[in-house]
């Protein structure tokens, strides 16, 4: 018998698939995954791989040879930013789309801050994209894992946001119930108490 489900790759008993939707968007996730992030079983990540069926997820470090990744960034039928906070990031609700008519594809990467910052680093491809931030007063809702700040995003939270800002017309909230599904069914495996003292 199968002790983790072949979709989600999670535990049998804590499988997400029952909580996932898919969704058609004309925009385009690309998720650069850290590989401590890849079998955590909070990661949020695979909520968005199996819920928008153009997302494509790429695990490493140094994506700078990739040749997947590269062709998607060669490809200019599409606008690929990467969603990133520096200097030159644009907020993603201003980005001009009345002229470039063209679909987005937005590069995200998936880690601790520190192991995006290194992904980020590394990845010397991504360099010459443009940059994108989300509004800085977003409220994450990872109420389960520790976050340096409360504006901090899960991977699922901030694809959200992006899809919900370039697409508004489009409804996305099946991506954040199936988070928050996932999120009480970790809690209700918590001894009683350990939720509370640790996360509240």
């Amino acid at each position: 018998m199968l002790r983790y489900c072949p979709q989600c790759f999670k535990a049998k008993r804590a499988c997400i698939c029952q909580w996932i939707t898919s969704i058609n968007s004309r925009s385009e996730l690309i998720i650069l995954q850290h590989p401590s992030e890849e079998k955590r079983p909070l990661g949020t990540a695979k909520i968005l791989q199996l819920s928008l069926p153009s997302t494509q997820v790429f695990i490493g470090e140094d994506f700078s040879d990739d040749t997947a990744l590269n062709a998607l960034l060669a490809d200019d039928s599409v606008r690929t930013c990467v969603l990133f906070l520096g200097e030159q990031s644009q907020p993603l609700e201003q980005l001009d789309q009345t002229h470039d008519t063209r679909p987005f594809r937005i590069i995200l990467l998936d880690g601790t801050w520190k192991k995006a910052y290194k992904i980020w680093t590394l990845s010397t491809n991504l360099h010459k994209l443009p940059m994108v931030q989300l509004p800085t007063d977003l409220e994450g809702d990872y109420r389960i894992r520790k976050a340096p700040t409360s504006n901090a995003l899960s991977t699922v939270e901030a694809g959200y946001h992006i899809l919900s800002i370039l697409e508004p017309e489009q409804d996305f909230s099946a991506l954040l119930f199936a988070f928050n599904q996932m999120i009480e069914f970790h809690i209700s495996q918590m001894p009683p108490g350990v939720f509370e003292r640790n996360y509240e």
